[in-house]
């Protein structure tokens, strides 16, 4: 799969934009703030059907605008798909394909897999379990429709038996009974979630482990593993067992919304003592991991979109990370630097099979 054309109207510092892209490589310089990584999220939106940065539409519409327009043009298993995104914030959010409006955006997301690395993607690392939850159901959702229709039922659901606790602590009474209903209608969505998360991280944790030696040169040994309270336990049985906390802070406080993903490095926590570089290739290392999980279930190359790839990176990082994307199977890349010079000897290596964009506030000024 592939994006050949892409058009942009009001998104983000982009008042209008048509772009023609490679098929392999796609490279964009520029300096910080021009509008690189902003190319990069359109794509992630036309795949998603959202920002890879933000949930809320206000923060994409171009300053002083009403609306954004979205178009791309894609070729899928050698079928021409043409995806239109069209969002007034505060209004409903039409996508069409091929012409016809989406009943339900959910149908989209899956059909055009994507992989994107951002810089601040070292959050996955460093913040709470809600950034690696986000990974995990990022990728499930593209593998797998029904996983996506479980989370947002697990979802509604877990709302509602908050706001009951909530309003049990607000009225000062408190009714079990009524709670169970929502317990009773938890099961079967959290199971499903719970048995996905841990097949996938089964799956995805030798492949993950095998990038990150390539990338480092065997410096290191990694691992990632699956933590859930739902491994060894029912959750009726942890909700019951929970049940005076979540009255006393009047939220449920245990569930599959809890369940984390544990990095380590030389059997020791991955976030007390590794370095950027090490930080960055850990991500790095996640994210192709990522990409060849979906390309091997989806029997498609997904988008990989890789923003401000090199910085933080040792020249031996950088030389080994090279190696592997040329040499790889990765279809169509995206790499934004800014630095217009070190892209260009990396392009070179795809025996000029890529296309180089210089942008400057939103605008393409070069394109050869």
């Amino acid at each position: 799969m592939h994006l050949e054309q892409l058009k942009l109207t009001n998104f983000r510092n982009y008042q209008f934009q048509a772009l023609e892209f490679s098929d392999r490589l796609n490279l964009i310089a520029g300096l910080n703030g021009m509008g690189k990584t902003n190319l990069l999220d359109a794509i992630y939106y036309m795949c998603m059907g959202k920002s890879h940065f933000t949930g809320t539409d206000r923060n994409v519409v171009r300053q002083g605008e009403s609306f954004f327009r979205l178009e791309g043009h894609f070729n899928l298993k050698e079928k021409k798909e043409k995806i239109v995104a069209k969002v007034q914030p505060s209004k409903q959010k039409v996508f069409e394909r091929n012409d016809k409006a989406y009943l339900r955006l959910a149908d989209h997301v899956g059909l055009l897999p994507v992989v994107f690395k951002a810089p601040d993607d070292t959050n996955l690392l460093m913040e709470g379990s809600e950034v690696r939850r986000r990974f995990l159901d990022n990728t499930l959702c593209q593998l797998d429709s029904h996983y996506l229709d479980h989370l947002v039922n697990y979802n509604k659901i877990l709302q509602k038996r908050n706001a009951l606790l909530k309003q049990f602590a607000e009225q000062r009474n408190y009714d079990p009974t009524l709670l169970e209903v929502y317990d009773q209608q938890m099961v079967e969505p959290a199971n499903y979630l719970h048995d996905k998360r841990n097949d996938f991280v089964e799956s995805f944790e030798p492949v993950f482990n095998e990038y990150y030696k390539i990338i480092c040169g065997g410096l290191e040994t990694v691992k990632c593993e699956y933590k859930s309270k739902l491994t060894e336990n029912e959750l009726l049985e942890l909700l019951k067992g929970s049940a005076e906390k979540d009255r006393i802070l009047a939220r449920t406080t245990i569930g599959v919304h809890k369940d984390d993903l544990q990095f380590k490095m030389d059997d020791r926590p991955l976030k007390n003592f590794a370095s950027q570089g090490q930080l960055k290739s850990f991500v790095l290392a996640l994210k192709l991991a990522q990409f060849d999980c979906l390309k091997n279930e989806k029997q498609t190359m997904p988008i990989l979109l890789l923003d401000d790839l090199f910085d933080k990176l040792d020249d031996q990082r950088v030389k080994h990370l090279v190696e592997l994307l040329v040499k790889g199977d990765f279809g169509q890349v995206f790499i934004t630097d800014t630095h217009p010079e070190r892209g260009e000897e990396f392009a070179k290596l795809f025996e000029g099979d890529y296309e180089k964009f210089i942008i400057e506030n939103g605008r393409l000024m070069v394109n050869v």
